[in-house]
């Protein structure tokens, strides 16, 4: 088997906006009187400072599952050079005892490494799902209040835009804004220990 390092996806490649989600963004249909705004979702999700802390938090929350990922795949690493370079000089019963042995982790390896994906990709979906339906809000909000009839989110798949002027996209005010309506918590201070006196 080919062991290979596995890092969690980053929110970016999580970032699939529902269908839903574009028909809200866009407020009005198309034929409706106002100015028409381009929003790039995936980076105005990412940008915020809530979706940072969530990024920071999943990396945090998952490291030890990575570390442990890869400490399993060094050692199937190791036992199966032990069994290349004993080829010639290991008996049979040790030779059949390594491949059970590195047989037995390599299915312990598949399967952490699907769980640690599996609960990587709910859990990033579960933050940009919580974010992305309160951005909508801010997006009706700020479109509401300049005049636009229609938003349109050029990252989504399939996205009819085809050229984009940068002064219609209003990615970079809506993160503004919703910093400023969603504040994060800062994360509290880690404590420093007080300097040891030196000895006398």
């Amino acid at each position: 088997m080919k062991i290979r390092n596995v890092s969690l996806t980053t929110l970016a490649a999580l970032l699939i906006m529902p269908a839903a989600w574009a028909q809200a963004a866009s407020g009005a249909s198309a034929s409706a009187a106002g100015k028409v705004a381009i929003i790039s979702l995936q980076q105005a999700i990412l940008s915020t400072a809530e979706g940072k802390q969530a990024a920071q938090e999943l990396r945090t929350e998952f490291a030890p599952r990575q570390t442990a990922l890869a400490n399993l795949g060094k050692q199937i690493q190791d036992l199966q050079q032990h069994a290349q370079a004993g080829a010639t000089t290991l008996s049979d019963d040790e030779k059949n005892r390594l491949t059970r042995q590195i047989n037995d982790l390599e299915r312990r390896y598949q399967r952490d490494q699907q769980g640690l994906s599996d609960d990587g990709n709910e859990a990033e979906q579960d933050a940009v799902n919580t974010i992305g339906q309160k951005m909508m809000k801010v997006v009706e909000t700020y479109a509401k209040q300049n005049g636009f009839g229609v938003v349109i989110d050029d990252s989504a798949q399939n996205s009819p835009v085809i050229y984009r002027a940068d002064q219609i996209d209003i990615t970079e005010q809506i993160v503004k804004l919703y910093d400023q309506t969603y504040p994060v918590k800062a994360a509290p201070a880690a404590a420093h220990p007080a300097p040891s006196k030196p000895s006398q």
